[in-house]
């Protein structure tokens, strides 16, 4: 049986999120809840949040290959689909150059953990990629059910459907808030993600296939770049700003929130989000 994950997911890192939390995400009407920033191998908050929801899905965005040993993630994926069959995503990723000291030959690092991965019984069918580049992207199409991207724009989005092919899943995350106030919003993400990790390797190279240039990047971030990664404004204008991903060929769009509170960000976007969908 597939696994459905909904049109919208809110993304939201282990501190940021509660079983209790969790289930206010389903009820605001978010078809994913992903569990962002390398959880560890035994999933065991993915499984508590499961636990504390009826329907919607949980995913991993994502474990890293260098942190996360593919044997335990096997383990756990076994365990959680055990007591909770139809309802889990496995997000896998290389990270960072930056932040991993032995980073090397990020394609074949992947393309051997999710060997490891499928060679113990996790249906490639459940997994997914972080995938930005043609080359990961590729890897993501013909090894896995496809890509969860972030940091990404929805001419990203539109290359990456034609690359996958119409039969792969592909779930881009994309920066939001509901406020009318730009440069707060500018500010906010220029000393958070996304500006903090604008140059980022991986990130970095991605942008530039995208158009856009050394300026653009430099000093957390040209006003351009930051509105291109986060959709800020009234309801309606966030709200279209998602939706571009899926008229550009994703499958579901998933909302990272930017600002101090991101239970009740995610909770005025989702509104957005729903007005949007029914004048639709």
């Amino acid at each position: 049986m597939s696994i459905d994950p909904g049109l919208f997911g809110a993304h939201l890192r282990g501190h940021e999120v509660t079983p209790d939390g969790a289930a206010e995400m389903e009820a605001a009407g978010y078809g994913t809840l992903w569990l962002d920033a390398s959880p560890p191998a035994d999933l065991a908050q993915a499984e508590r949040l499961l636990d504390a929801t009826e329907r919607m899905v949980v995913g991993t965005s994502v474990v890293n290959a260098w942190t996360a040993p593919a044997e335990i993630v096997a383990a756990s994926y076994h365990r959680i689909v055990a007591r909770h069959p139809d309802r889990f995503l496995l997000g896998v990723g290389i990270g960072h150059r930056e932040v991993h000291a032995e980073y090397a030959s990020p394609y074949h690092t992947l393309l051997s953990y999710v060997d490891k991965l499928t060679a113990a019984g996790v249906p490639a069918e459940r997994i997914l990629l972080a995938a930005l580049g043609p080359k990961m992207l590729r890897l993501a199409r013909d090894r896995t059910a496809g890509s969860i991207p972030c940091m990404v724009t929805p001419e990203h989005t539109r290359s990456a459907r034609a690359i996958l092919g119409p039969d792969r899943l592909l779930l881009p995350g994309h920066f939001a808030v509901v406020d009318t106030d730009a440069e707060r919003v500018r500010a906010f993400a220029r000393a958070a993600p996304p500006g903090t990790a604008l140059n980022v390797t991986n990130y970095a190279a991605n942008f530039r296939r995208l158009g856009f240039t050394d300026r653009d990047l430099a000093n957390s971030g040209s006003d351009r770049l930051i509105d291109a990664l986060v959709r800020h404004g009234d309801p309606a204008t966030v709200a279209s700003g998602l939706f571009a991903h899926l008229d550009a060929g994703a499958d579901h769009v998933g909302v990272y929130p930017v600002g101090d509170d991101p239970i009740a960000i995610l909770r005025g976007v989702a509104g957005a989000l729903l007005d949007a969908r029914a004048s639709r």
